[in-house]
């Protein structure tokens, strides 16, 4: 058996503080990756549980890229949560890191793939946090993992996954530096 590289929970527990402070009034704001809270939101409810998935290895063979247009649930306030802690949970066991594993029709070594996860959780805790004024501190040792995962990305950035790299004082806060590779505007603020 693989042991487990990292554990999700605080970057699972960020993002869950995050999406408690969403209020029904912030649905239309923008975040910094340029899509609505409502729309970020509904990502995350996806993203959660394709990641959960992930480390099940339930749908290898079968797994879809996500479409465009996904929609909210009804229940999002209970339902992400409840999502997250799954998450955390399935990747704690030693078998999802062994192998390959399938996410959005993308195959992928099975650590590579809770980097993959990992990175959505705090990339778009931060885009959750900063379009609605929310505190947003990620652990540091997430960060460091991040940043590692990140340190190579192309200066144009990967069209679908990150937009040209911000380019970021190596003295500035590890979190900045993360935001900076994928793309975002660690000054970005809401409007």
């Amino acid at each position: 058996m693989t042991t487990p590289a990292f554990d999700l929970e605080a970057a699972a527990t960020a993002v869950e503080a995050v999406v408690a402070a969403v209020a029904d009034t912030d649905f239309d704001r923008r975040t910094p990756s340029g899509i609505t809270v409502r729309e970020m939101l509904a990502h995350t409810q996806g993203f959660t549980e394709a990641f959960r998935q992930g480390a099940t290895k339930e749908m290898l063979g079968r797994s879809q890229p996500p479409g465009p247009g996904a929609q909210l649930a009804g229940d999002w306030r209970d339902r992400i949560p409840a999502q997250l802690k799954a998450l955390v949970a399935a990747w704690r066991e030693p078998a999802a890191w062994a192998g390959d594993t399938e996410v959005g029709g993308v195959v992928s070594p099975a650590p590579q793939m809770a980097i993959f996860a990992l990175d959505e959780l705090v990339v778009h805790g931060w885009d959750l946090a900063r379009a609605i004024g929310a505190p947003y501190t990620p652990a540091e040792s997430d960060l460091a993992v991040l940043h590692g995962f990140l340190r190579d990305t192309p200066r144009e950035g990967i069209p679908g996954l990150f937009g040209p790299v911000i380019e970021i004082p190596a003295e500035a806060p590890l979190l900045d530096r993360v935001i900076g590779l994928t793309g975002r505007d660690p000054s970005w603020a809401a409007d």
